[in-house]
């Protein structure tokens, strides 16, 4: 039985965004739909991770609007895309390598948090109450991302599959709506890309997350997405799914040249 895509919750319009004289992204329009899984590629440089800190407030664009479920956002700042429940994972791992993968995942719940500073560090009262739970939470990711072995590894000495595969725990741990990933796959061999794809579309499935992915790797993407869109020096060339992409005459231009 085929997954059930719902309604349109991010609506990019008309975006551009310049540093400078330099045009990062010109005039671009996609959306994104409830539960589905959402791809971003294009090569080198073609505004890719640009598009996904516009996202989540990152970047402002100069020209064009976001509407996100149903209402338009002015300057939307990371913080606040972590509050309305959008996480993300960067294409160069941002962990903190002294702390152990639990810490690294619980500091994913911070946006959860309700005591006070002073609470959390006497340790009492709701602060104790409240960590208690969210360590509960952090260890199911753990298990679900089946690192229970390395709980208590510092980050900094795990090969770097799994320090990605921490990243994105550290991402599920604050229980997102819409999760962000950048490059989730880069620089990984062939068996840590097919435990990626399958965390992607088990989180995908079983959590109903809707995902918004950059990937270089074109047979993942062909086989994990529901929807492609292309980007070339920031510009759309394509847009639809997998099947209309790859057969796309642009966007075969933009990957192979026009000679081929």
């Amino acid at each position: 039985m085929s997954k059930q895509i719902g309604d349109v919750i991010l609506d990019l319009q008309n975006i551009s965004l310049r540093f400078g004289g330099v045009k990062a992204l010109t005039d671009i329009s996609f959306n994104v739909r409830e539960h589905e899984i959402r791809a971003i590629i294009g090569p080198n440089g073609a505004g890719k991770s640009s598009m996904l800190n516009v996202i989540n407030g990152v970047y402002h664009p100069q020209e064009g609007k976001i509407v996100f479920r149903g209402a338009q956002r002015e300057k939307m700042e990371p913080h606040m895309a972590a509050r309305q429940n959008i996480a993300r994972t960067f294409q160069n791992i941002a962990l903190f390598k002294g702390m152990t993968v639990l810490d690294n995942i619980m500091t994913g719940r911070i946006t959860k948090m309700k005591a006070s500073f002073v609470e959390h560090a006497l340790w009492f009262g709701r602060a104790k109450k409240e960590e208690l739970e969210h360590r509960k939470k952090v260890e199911e990711v753990i298990d679900f991302l089946e690192i229970q072995h390395i709980r208590k590894t510092p980050v900094g000495r795990l090969p770097y599959g799994l320090q990605k595969r921490v990243e994105l725990g550290r991402a599920l741990a604050a229980e997102p709506s819409m999760l962000l990933l950048d490059e989730p796959m880069a620089g990984m061999n062939v068996e840590e890309k097919q435990d990626m794809c399958r965390f992607i579309l088990d989180v995908n499935d079983q959590f109903g997350t809707t995902i918004v992915l950059i990937e270089h790797d074109m047979g993942v993407v062909m086989d994990i997405s529901d929807r492609v869109v292309v980007l070339d020096y920031g510009k759309k060339i394509g847009d639809g799914v997998p099947d209309e992409v790859k057969n796309n005459e642009e966007v075969i231009k933009a990957y192979l040249g026009a000679g081929h």
